[in-house]
């Protein structure tokens, strides 16, 4: 198993920045792929951000490109999401995913592990 832990949320003013952070624990050799998604309220959870083992390959969603940067320090088993220029519209619950496979995919269903999340709200 493998457990997933994010840090890093908190309130912002529109335009300001925010780093998230994931640690990862556990069978940390298995995990291939790290992604971040994230649920708004009254809303489904959608696909953000996904790198791949070796942080050589990323895969974002439309909204996040230019704004958002996935990286990732194998060393410490963490996954960072960089938000720069956050909008009101970013507030959200942000979620940490690890999936076993290489494949950068932003299929929810694909991810075996999830964290509990964390809130990152910003106010206008």
């Amino acid at each position: 198993q493998v457990q997933l832990v994010e840090s890093g949320g908190g309130l912002v003013q529109a335009g300001g920045s925010l780093r998230l952070s994931c640690a990862a624990s556990g069978r940390t050799f298995s995990i291939a792929t790290m992604g971040w998604f994230r649920q708004a309220p009254g809303k489904a959870r959608e696909f953000v951000a996904a790198i791949s083992r070796s942080g050589g390959s990323t895969y974002y969603e439309d909204a996040a490109k230019g704004r958002f940067t996935i990286s990732r320090d194998n060393a410490l088993n963490t996954v960072y999401l960089q938000m720069n220029s956050l909008k009101p519209e970013d507030t959200a619950v942000y979620y940490c995913a690890a999936d076993r496979s290489r494949v950068l995919t932003a299929a929810e269903g694909a991810y075996d592990y999830w964290g509990q999340g964390t809130q990152v709200t910003v106010s206008s």
